[in-house]
């Protein structure tokens, strides 16, 4: 075959087809640009209580942690948290936290599937709590793993402040 029709014949290439993402369909190795910074997805936690699903994407950059929450209820609801320091033990109506006192939205238990660094969890179940604070601007999430219980606070954001890059297919 010569050079002129390789170049220009219509042969396809197997190129594989890149999903376009979305915050329901993020992939470990993808990039999420959020506040003007990038960061790689390293961990994906996917939750399910009974037929509700939810997912929690660990963002890094440098030794920058972040969380981006993102669940499909009646409408998409996205959140970004950050791991903090909070001596509980148990799932109270009330927590306060930096002179915010936050009231318990909901609780329950679920299924966990992990990826990436998250996949130590993977198949386990955990306890959660969500608290959001009276002016409802900011929430702290509470999560069992064994006899810890992990807090993270955050808030909500809109799709519109994230943007995602495919890392893989």
């Amino acid at each position: 075959m010569s050079l002129f029709s390789r170049l220009f014949s219509k042969k396809k290439t197997n190129t594989p087809e890149i999903k376009e993402r979305t915050p329901l369909n993020i992939q470990v190795g993808d990039i999420v640009t959020y506040d003007l910074v990038d960061y790689e997805v390293v961990g994906k936690i996917i939750y399910r209580d009974g037929s509700y699903e939810w997912y929690s994407y660990q963002l890094l950059e440098g030794r920058n942690v972040r969380w981006l929450a993102a669940e499909m209820d009646e409408v998409l609801e996205l959140g970004i948290y950050e791991t903090i320091k909070l001596p509980v033990n148990s799932f109270p109506a009330h927590l306060e936290y930096e002179g915010v006192t936050y009231h318990k939205d909901e609780e329950g238990e679920a299924y966990v599937t992990g990826e990436g660094r998250s996949q130590n969890i993977n198949g386990r179940r955990t306890r959660y709590a969500e608290y959001v604070s009276k002016d409802e601007e900011t929430s702290l999430s509470l999560e069992s793993w064994g006899s810890e219980i992990e807090a993270s606070l955050g808030y909500e954001i809109e799709e519109y402040e994230i943007q995602i890059l495919a890392g893989s297919k």
